[in-house]
């Protein structure tokens, strides 16, 4: 499969779905996040895999009380037709205290069917 190169988009032009899971995550309001996915939804996240909304429901409980940290969108790219990358930048208490993630999506019916996140 060939892709085209991810182009700059402003976040103001991310799909709703991925500022409402974003907005959410950052808010740990497990329930709005979670309404994002497609309910055969995957994440994933720090090597692990979560499959379907049970798997990321228990995903994002855990991620929402493991550290405590800031988050800022830094950038934004359409990588295809349903495919968007929203890079942050997080500071906290984890180790390492920074790292820029980026968070892929793949959307589906206009909900998130994939989402990882990698450095």
């Amino acid at each position: 499969m060939h892709d085209s190169q991810p182009r700059t988009i402003a976040p103001d032009d991310l799909p709703e779905v991925i500022t409402r899971y974003l907005a959410a995550h950052r808010a740990h309001d497990t329930a709005g996040a979670l309404s994002a996915f497609t309910d055969d939804g995957i994440v994933v996240d720090d090597g692990s895999t979560y499959r379907g909304r049970a798997a990321i429901e228990r995903w994002l409980d855990r991620s929402a009380t493991e550290f405590t940290y800031t988050m800022r969108l830094t950038n934004a790219q359409q990588a295809g037709p349903d495919r968007y990358v929203a890079t942050h930048h997080l500071e906290g208490d984890f180790p390492g205290g920074t790292v820029d993630l980026h968070y892929r999506f793949t959307l589906r019916d206009g909900l998130v069917e994939h989402l990882t996140i990698e450095p």
